[in-house]
């Protein structure tokens, strides 16, 4: 007997899960890295009109894809491309699906550090050194204790649902992490070196917006940070009901992200600023002194100076990240096993610990040959897969998908725009971006 599908029970529940699935690392370390890196203000201004051409249209094609078909990305695109060639869509959603898997290899491990790292204040408050020292160090250890630990936490997730699991527990952490950015926000205000990082953020320099690597990279984030390419959000469209008013929706995750984004930005770069204020070494040449030391050394440097109330700050800094973290990890999950549940008849029990298994196995590849295989796997995916996948996205709504496409088929009226739009716009701007990040970077 086939399994009844779940779905989101509310639109808020859908919105919060959504969001949380594209409010992650890149949003909260890439994006402040980024305008720190883009002119700041400049960045800002860009990245807004960017998000509005063409990460807004990329969301609501991924989503409508899912929203359409009501299936996983594999059964979703193979629909689409079922009276031109489905082997090509099931191949690009085989494609998704393995990109998903390898992406939470790295993320779980990635995410497993920011576990650690909510751990070391409480370390170091209680006088623990030597653990304080091995939560804050970079062992091979470290890593087999938490990737582990955040694996479970995000199938303990799973395991639950969709109503129960990803939307009951999105909703709990989703304002848990707004509230926590806000606060630290308020606080960083307070010391001295903030004003000038909010003026660098917030007061744009428009000698740099018409500079081609700045709009390329607002580009590039704007598409990354809302975690397109890989069906996350694929999924949870497939989750809506059919009646859904899919568009406000799209606008809604979006502007919740971008806020999201936005606030990273205003704690990220005034932080800087305050850690250059109290000695540490920030930028070089106005670029950023090594853009992965950002989250790992510069802030911790920060911290350290400033006294026992550091402790707090780094302890609710990292909490910060580990949500975020977590938010993402459940929507990747949640395509292998949604895979192994409609395709393959799999109990969502049994999906989830398998999926579980596999990553555990890639992540402990991944640590083993840490060197080499940890650049290699990001700069894949980043650079190859997910904008190919955005373009394949927008090509197969734009111009394959027919029956049933009520947005390619839409020659008249309020929605006609959008679909010329989609067709012809989306894949320029996009094939810019993969360009760009596969042969200039």
């Amino acid at each position: 007997m086939a399994q009844v599908r779940e779905g989101f029970q509310s639109r808020l529940g859908f919105v919060l899960a959504a969001a949380g699935a594209a409010v992650g690392l890149g949003n909260i370390w890439g994006f402040p890295t980024q305008a720190a890196n883009h002119g700041g203000g400049a960045f800002l201004l860009v990245y807004f009109i960017v998000i509005f051409l063409l990460a807004l249209p990329a969301l609501y094609t991924e989503l409508y894809l899912g929203h359409q078909a009501q299936a996983n990305p594999v059964k979703a695109l193979k629909q689409a491309w079922q009276e031109k060639q489905p082997k090509v869509g099931a191949s690009a959603g085989y494609i998704g699906l393995a990109g998903a898997i390898v992406m939470l290899s790295f993320y779980s491990i990635v995410a497993g550090w920011m576990l650690a790292h909510s751990l070391e204040p409480v370390a170091r408050l209680v006088g623990w050194d030597e653990a304080s020292a091995f939560l804050s160090g970079d062992s091979t250890l470290r890593n087999f204790i938490f990737t582990p630990l955040m694996l479970m936490l995000t199938a303990g997730i799973i395991l639950q649902g969709v109503k129960s699991g990803i939307e009951t527990w999105s909703r709990r952490l989703m304002p848990v992490l707004l509230m926590l950015l806000v606060a630290l926000i308020a606080y960083m205000g307070t010391l001295e070196g903030a004003a000038a990082g909010f003026k660098a953020y917030l007061v744009p320099d428009f000698s740099k917006i018409g500079d081609p690597e700045l709009i390329i990279a607002a580009m590039g984030q704007a598409f990354f940070s809302l975690s397109l390419g890989v069906g996350c959000m694929m999924i949870y469209g497939s989750y809506l009901k059919p009646n859904e008013n899919l568009p406000k929706l799209t606008f809604s995750v979006a502007m919740l992200d971008t806020g999201v984004a936005f606030l990273a930005g205003l704690l990220i770069i005034p932080a800087l600023f305050i850690a250059q204020n109290n000695g540490v070494e920030v930028f070089q040449n106005g670029k950023l002194v090594g853009e992965g030391r950002l989250i790992f050394a510069i802030l911790p440097e920060l911290f350290a100076t400033m006294g026992e109330i550091g402790l707090f700050v780094g302890l609710t800094f990292f909490i910060l990240m580990s949500i975020a973290s977590l938010t993402s990890t459940i929507s990747s999950t949640e395509i292998p096993v949604s895979f192994l549940v409609e395709n393959h008849g799999f109990k969502r029990g049994q999906a989830t610990w398998l999926v579980t298994f596999v990553l555990l196995i890639s992540s402990g590849a991944i640590i083993l040959n840490f060197d080499w295989l940890f650049g290699l796997v990001i700069q894949i995916l980043t650079h190859y897969q997910l904008p190919l996948m955005g373009l394949f996205y927008f090509i197969t709504v734009g111009w394959v998908w027919r029956r049933g496409n009520q947005l390619a088929l839409e020659c008249s009226g309020k929605m006609y725009w959008f679909a010329q739009y989609v067709r012809f716009v989306c894949p320029v701007l996009m094939t810019a971006v993969f360009a760009n990040v596969a042969f200039f970077k």
